[in-house]
């Protein structure tokens, strides 16, 4: 919110960001500066976590336009001198957990370094599985309206607009069908390994299973959020759509084709790609519900 000259802001953590004045100089996590982005903020800088490399990945950059906006390495490899210099006055993470996402604390101390008495303010917006997809791109689009986006902008109003629509078509299209649309989310890790999506533990696959959906559960076993097993165990669990991460740091269907238990568990079933990251904003998240859609027709 903001107030005369002043500005705050609450994030996830419950932390309390106050300054004299609206911050003009966004850096942030790339899924959310996409997000921003999206909402009608620019960042003038993104970073990686610890799966990006060197490039940007372009799944989770959604519509940023990469060309016109720094990208400062990811992980313990950001650039915290070129991060300093560009004199940020926010940061902009996600938290699953409570705590800064993608930011190393290297990052942090080059900041705190920079002529300065006290650290360049941080928000962290939770994406994890306490958080509901309408909760967090609620809580992404206030972010971005104190930072000045103007909530009356048309474009923004037709991509929730848009999102209402895809949600209807999808309800009406499983709706239709003569047995349950299942769905199977997965992260493949090359030849032999294969992370299957723990439905529960993903807000945007809860949404599709409150829209009529069946996302199919891997079953028991370590990991909160996957279930790591071999493709033999993931080729039993059939499904009528495989969604496959789409993210750089994954192996491509394209890679997998020679492997027999893959063409077992994608025979008769569609695979379309499922970036776990999505920008959280309307729009990316329109154009994710309307793949599942068209699938379910």
């Amino acid at each position: 919110m903001t107030g005369g000259d002043s500005w705050e802001f609450t994030d996830d953590r419950g932390r309390r960001v106050a300054a004299g004045r609206r911050p003009q100089r966004v850096v942030a996590y790339i899924r959310a500066g996409a997000a921003l982005w999206d909402l009608g903020v620019r960042p003038v800088a993104v970073y990686g976590s610890n799966h990006d490399g060197e490039l940007p990945d372009p799944v989770k950059a959604g519509s940023l336009p990469l060309s016109e906006i720094a990208y400062l390495g990811a992980g313990e490899d950001i650039d915290g001198e070129r991060l300093a210099a560009l004199d940020p006055d926010l940061i902009v993470d996600v938290t699953y957990d409570g705590s800064l996402y993608a930011l190393p604390g290297a990052a942090v101390k080059h900041l705190e370094a920079a002529d300065r008495s006290v650290g360049v303010p941080a928000v962290a917006l939770s994406v994890g599985t306490d958080a509901d997809l309408p909760g967090i791109l609620q809580r992404f689009t206030a972010l971005a309206s104190a930072l000045g986006a103007d909530p009356q902008d048309r474009r923004l109003s037709a991509s929730a607009e848009e999102l209402t629509a895809t949600e209807e078509a999808l309800r009406a299209a499983v709706a239709a069908r003569s047995a349950p649309l299942t769905v199977l989310t997965l992260s493949a890790a090359g030849p032999d390994l294969v992370h299957l999506a723990r439905p529960q533990a993903w807000p945007e696959l809860r949404h599709l299973a409150s829209l009529g959906v069946h996302t199919v559960d891997p079953g028991p076993g370590g990991g909160a959020n996957w279930l790591t097993s071999d493709w033999e165990y993931a080729a039993s669990l059939r499904a009528d759509l495989v969604l496959v991460d789409s993210r750089a740091h994954a192996t491509r269907p394209e890679e997998l084709t020679t492997n027999a238990d893959w063409r077992s568990l994608t025979a008769g079933a569609q695979v379309q790609p499922w970036n776990p990251e999505t920008p959280c904003s309307p729009a990316a998240y329109a154009r994710f519900i309307r793949s599942v859609a068209d699938a379910a027709t």
